[in-house]
């Protein structure tokens, strides 16, 4: 089983979104296959808690622009997570990244392809 599309469409926007406001090593992972609740985490990364905290509340900005509201927002001074149930949002400074490795934690699930990646130029690193 695969994302439905409009998990698909809804990462592409939360990508877009993030990489506006310059978020860096954006890695989409399906869950679909591991009976989670949701079916596809994006992880991305930002320099400090101000750039993480920008990079949310830009996501959080354009998704409400399209009627989508997360479920739920945690907030620590290093990691946002934004939960809008098919799709949860993990924006993470580079040191909490390299700490939890939500993509290690996921390693065995496949990875999706972000095209607002490609829209900007290459890779977000």
């Amino acid at each position: 089983m695969a994302p439905r599309r409009e998990t698909l469409l809804l990462l592409e926007r939360a990508s877009a979104a993030a990489l506006d406001k310059l978020a860096k090593n954006l890695v989409a992972v399906d869950l679909t296959e591991q009976m989670v609740l949701s079916e596809v985490f994006l992880i991305a990364s930002g320099q400090n808690e101000r750039q993480i905290e920008a990079i949310a509340d830009n996501i959080e900005m354009k998704l409400a622009a399209q009627n989508e509201r997360p479920v739920r927002r945690e907030k620590s001074s290093h990691w946002i997570l934004l939960d809008y149930e098919d799709l949860v949002v993990h924006v993470q400074t580079e040191e909490i990244r390299n700490y939890y490795m939500l993509e290690r934690l996921w390693n065995d699930c496949p990875r999706i392809e972000i095209s607002a990646i490609e829209n900007v130029g290459g890779e977000a690193k």
